[in-house]
Formats: C-alpha cells, sequence, structure tokens
C-alpha cells in the first residue's frame, strides 16, 4: 500500500530555481526536482476504500487561487539536522486550506499529523550531516524569495520504503 499525502506542487521554473542550491554539503540526498512540494497533510498508507473516501472528501474542499511564498533556507533536526528545507509563509489561505485537508482526513476517521504545521519545500534529506555542517552550508547561500500561484491541490503516493520520492499524483483538487 502506498502512503498518501495532500500537497501543493512546485511550478517546474520554481523547482528549477531550487534545484540550483543542490550540491556543496555532503551526506545529503538531494530531492528531485520534479518531486519539491508542500505539504498539506501526511495521510499515511490506507487502504483502496478509504482512499476512494478521501478522494470524496477532498473534492468538497473549496478554496480560491493564492500565493505561495519561499522565504529562506533552513533546516529541520536542530543540533541533529535531518532535512534541508526552504521555509513558506504561512498565509491564511495556505493555513486555511491545510486545516481543510486536515478535516477531510477526520472525516474519514483518520487522524493527522499532531504536529504544529510547517509549511516548507524539503530540497535535501541529512544522513550524519553535523548541525556545523549545515551552518556553513546556509551562511556561503544567497537566497532570493520566490512565489508562485497555487491552482489546485493534490493527492500524493510515495514509495513505503523511504521519504524523498518518487510521488505520483492520485488526483488533483482545482481551487476555484
Amino acid at each position: 500500500m502506498p502512503r498518501l499525502f495532500t500537497g501543493l506542487e512546485v511550478p517546474e521554473s520554481v523547482a528549477l530555481r531550487l534545484s540550483l542550491l543542490r550540491g556543496g554539503l555532503g551526506g545529503a540526498r538531494w530531492i528531485e526536482p520534479g518531486d519539491y512540494h508542500v505539504t498539506l497533510t501526511f495521510v499515511g498508507e490506507i487502504d483502496g476504500a478509504a482512499a476512494r473516501e478521501l478522494e470524496d472528501e477532498l473534492a468538497q474542499i473549496e478554496s480560491e487561487p493564492f500565493c505561495v511564498r519561499l522565504t529562506g533556507l533552513s533546516s529541520f533536526g536542530g543540533d541533529r539536522p535531518r532535512a534541508l528545507i526552504t521555509s513558506v509563509d504561512l498565509t491564511s489561505p495556505l493555513s486555511a486550506l491545510q486545516t481543510a485537508s486536515d478535516r477531510a482526513v477526520r472525516r474519514i476517521g483518520l487522524e493527522p499529523e499532531r504536529r504544529r504545521y510547517t509549511p516548507h519545500v524539503t530540497i535535501a534529506r541529512l544522513n550524519g550531516v553535523s548541525a556545523g555542517g549545515v551552518a556553513g552550508y546556509l551562511g556561503e547561500r544567497f537566497f532570493e524569495p520566490m512565489e508562485f500561484t497555487v491552482r489546485r491541490f493534490v493527492l500524493y503516493s510515495a514509495r513505503t520504503s523511504r521519504g524523498g520520492g518518487p510521488y505520483t499524483v492520485e488526483a488533483a483538487y482545482p481551487l476555484r
């Protein structure tokens, strides 16, 4: 069974610019630019019947298109960094869409993640990279903020073996 999550696609033009940040950090497993995304709600592994229910619930979500702004480079994991990310502004429209996605998951009887929502785009997974190495990498990079308009959100599937893709769009939900 694949793992499912809802998210926002990163347009190819923005992904190309983000891909220029790849390299220069030993121990980084760089995410393929076609797999860059902003997660809304992690669902996990569910059976086919639950997935179809979820698709129906997600189709009921209403939102207008909105702008997403990538604001800087950072990492998750503190003294034991595990991911290199670009930060995303948590705007009202993004927060509302993420909350609606969580509610859809709850309506089919599942519990979304309890961690505080921190929108981001993961550009690398880190293994055995020191906090000093990450700090050095971040200090050497200039990040120019980027924006794109979200016109749909999607239901992604991922391999069960490990994070980082490849991701497949299972269903798309236009914003109107």
